[in-house]
């Protein structure tokens, strides 16, 4: 146990972990969320204030905090202090340690890991104790971020992903009097340059307790150094304050330009699609960009104590084409067209290939194992694109690496023996790579590796910019995303057919049968603004006509 830990052990004051009622702690948060969102709207800054104080000194509060960063993929890693909480009795005593009154933050444990271009990007790993209050505040910052977020951010932000971004370029530049030159801007170490000012001046949290997160310096080689400005990649709340900082260039753009919706005929069309510090910016002319456009992204910038690369940052013709997140988009003849970039295509071939090469001697089914994860996960990020042609080359280029693979371990075989051992006939499929594995039960069942041509091309239908998942009065519209997004998945439609015949196929308000022509919504019997969550026990199928209407008498 560390201080903090020992001392309310010492206090006498007690948490049964396994006691605690998660779905109260869950309603009561999301009471708290959904207040602070409506004075936020009412601009009533008080209230907003007073309502995050109730929020940071709940039980229920503290309670999800400690939950959350002891679930998450770095719970068994641990900061400066070697502290990590495994156990109930651990979890419990943090819950109590989490007070404002005499905390101090320690510094991150500072790691590099490498990047794409062959720099290292710097990790800050804060203990567990400032993880689980950063995750404390978040939770009462995060209804304002995302009440005052810029509509077409799409970076670490909740119900919001790089497909969301992808689809809006594609409205911004897919019509043929869309603007044709783009602005690809990048901004230069942004995690760790933000001025700490700044952040202090204009982000609503708890100054005092920002102020110890913000000066806590890291340690990095058993040596203490300082932190004058940015915020630790790494801390939970990291990302969420880096929007904020980013937040207002959309508005300032809008002011200075005009509005998207009202501007469809001037020259300028000016739009906005950020996802974290990488953000594209269109025009009519590449004039308007460099000399209107650019100064007033660097001034925006500067204020925040931040600037654009020089290296990543420049402007292109849509005609060229451009990369983003993975995809190169470009128009070929008029027509825009997404596609996976030759970067990321060899990135993941390289991946896949060094897998391979390291499990030499593997099993064939270890293998299998191995890269059916990894396959299914790239294609399922490209599946929105224009990639049938891409997966057909990577699966080829998969096939060549598998082959080598087996005619290494068999020198000495022929290719017919080889083909037989490792790639079977199935169906009216030849070359599968796959293998027969005993189960426990004695019985025999064959795995085989996917291909990622197998993945069904779906349009990803973009999030509105003004959406809030905080909102209460938006929950209808979040469960209706929800529906559409488990309908474009393997396991989201055998969840929705075992919900259909627990309901016996008919809808609980009217009693009629749900089918196909009817069709139907996804409600959640305890809703998300009090604490419900998307487990198939509170989610019910209902018709539409019933849906509205439900959420007309509540």
């Amino acid at each position: 146990m560390n201080a903090a830990i020992a001392a309310c052990a010492a206090s006498g004051l007690e948490v049964d972990w396994h006691g605690i009622n998660w779905a109260e702690c869950y309603r009561q948060v999301r009471r708290l969320q959904a207040r602070i969102v409506k004075a936020v709207q009412e601009g009533r800054w008080g209230k907003v204030k007073a309502l995050q104080w109730l929020l940071t000194h709940s039980f229920s509060g503290k309670a999800i905090a400690v939950k959350r960063v002891t679930e998450n993929s770095g719970k068994n890693t641990p900061g400066v202090d070697k502290q990590t909480w495994p156990t109930p009795g651990a979890k419990s005593q943090a819950i109590l340690s989490l007070k404002r009154h005499g905390y101090k933050s320690q510094p991150l444990k500072r790691v590099n890991i490498p990047k794409s271009n062959g720099k290292m990007r710097p990790l800050g790993i804060p203990t567990m104790k400032d993880r689980a209050m950063q995750k404390l505040h978040l939770l009462a910052l995060e209804p304002v971020s995302e009440t005052t977020a810029d509509g077409n951010s799409y970076g670490f932000r909740p119900e919001r992903s790089t497909a969301d971004a992808r689809e809006h370029c594609y409205i911004a530049l897919g019509r043929r009097c869309a603007p044709q030159w783009i602005l690809e801007g990048d901004i230069k170490s942004c995690f760790d340059k933000i001025s700490h000012q700044w952040i202090l001046d204009h982000i609503p949290v708890d100054k005092v307790v920002l102020q110890k997160w913000l000066k806590a310096g890291y340690v990095y080689e058993r040596k203490l150094f300082p932190t004058e400005a940015g915020t630790p990649q790494g801390g939970i709340i990291s990302p969420t304050l880096a929007n904020m900082v980013l937040d207002g260039l959309e508005s300032k753009l809008e002011a200075t330009f005009g509005r998207k919706d009202t501007a469809k005929g001037s020259a300028n069309q000016i739009n906005l699609v950020r996802y974290a510090d990488d953000f594209i910016i269109t025009s009519r002319t590449k004039e308007m960009l460099e000399n209107e456009v650019k100064p007033l992204v660097v001034e925006f910038l500067k204020e925040r104590g931040l600037t654009l690369s020089e290296e990543k940052t420049k402007i292109t013709h849509i005609k060229g084409g451009f990369d983003f997140l993975g995809w190169n988009i470009r128009k070929y003849g008029g027509k825009l067209l997404t596609k996976p970039s030759t970067k990321n295509v060899q990135a993941f071939l390289d991946d896949i290939r060094d897998t391979v090469k390291a499990n030499k001697q593997a099993k064939q089914e270890n293998l299998i194992g191995l890269l059916n994860p990894k396959i299914r996960g790239w294609a399922n990020y490209h599946k929105g694109a224009v990639a049938k042609d891409t997966f057909s080359k990577v699966d080829h280029e998969i096939w060549l690496m598998l082959w080598q693979w087996a005619k290494r371990r068999h020198p000495l075989k022929g290719s017919q023996w080889i083909k037989a051992k490792y790639f079977q006939t199935i169906g009216k499929r030849e070359w599968v790579f796959s293998a027969n594995v005993k189960t426990r039960e004695g019985e025999t069942r064959m795995v085989s590796l996917v291909k990622a041509g197998d993945t069904k091309i779906v349009r990803h239908v973009k999030i509105k910019s003004e959406a809030n998942p905080f909102d209460p009065e938006q929950e209808s519209y979040f469960e209706k995303r929800l529906g559409v997004k488990m309908n474009g998945s393997v396991t989201g439609k055998v969840k929705w057919l075992k919900l259909w015949w627990r309901q016996d196929k008919e809808c609980p308000n009217c009693h009629e049968k749900i089918t196909e022509e009817t069709g139907w919504n996804i409600h959640h019997i305890n809703p998300k603004s009090e604490g419900g969550g998307d487990n198939i026990s509170n989610l019910v199928m209902l018709h539409p006509n019933c849906h509205r209407q439900i959420h007309a008498r509540s």
